[in-house]
């Protein structure tokens, strides 16, 4: 493919765009004790459905990006900008690489193990956010707000974060089965390395 760097780079400013836009407007924001809050949304999905067609590093760029801008647009979430960042690269970059790097699922032809690999890959990212996304909010809050504030709203962190990953897995997975052969046919589809 010509210029293929170049069009990962437009790729990924589009994931990004597309990140702030499902995080910050098809979100439900579930506040919490003590002026935060925590939210269900499928910008997870965004972000591994980059990392599944772009690899790893653009992926998980396109949705650190977009999701960090949102953070940063919402007085709410402004102070957990860098960890939105940290944190969403790493589902990109762990997807990535179980997706490509293990599974070369974008060099496979059968459509059950790409199916297969593609699940897997998606709920690796997805499991080291519900595992990071709670435990480094948690320092955060008990640093910063206290002990008190940081338990009561470690279970709601975990339960978001835990529906996100669930629906983000399944949106992600489908996304990509669905397109990936339109990618294909209109030869836009990456072959990561």
């Amino acid at each position: 493919m010509k210029n293929e760097k170049l069009l990962k780079v437009v790729f990924t400013g589009i994931f990004a765009a597309l990140s702030y836009v499902v995080f910050t407007f098809l979100q439900i924001k579930i506040p919490l004790p003590g002026g935060d809050a925590t939210s269900i949304h499928l910008g997870n999905a965004v972000c591994v459905l980059g990392a599944l067609l772009l690899g790893g590093v653009y992926g998980g760029l396109g949705g650190a990006i977009g999701m960090t801008i949102g953070d940063l647009l919402d007085p709410v979430y402004v102070v957990y900008a860098p960890k939105t960042f940290f944190l969403k690269f790493c589902i990109g970059l762990i997807t990535g690489l179980v997706a490509h790097k293990i599974a070369h699922v974008s060099t496979e032809t059968d459509n059950r193990k790409v199916f297969r690999w593609t699940l897997i890959a998606s709920v690796s990212g997805l499991l080291f956010n519900v595992i990071f996304d709670p435990l480094i909010g948690y320092f955060y809050k008990l640093m910063i707000l206290g002990k008190p504030a940081a338990e009561l709203t470690l279970a709601w962190n975990i339960t978001s974060t835990s529906i996100n990953a669930v629906t983000s897995t399944i949106v992600s997975v489908m996304v990509y089965m669905a397109v990936r052969p339109a990618l294909k046919k209109s030869g836009l589809f990456f072959t990561i390395k």
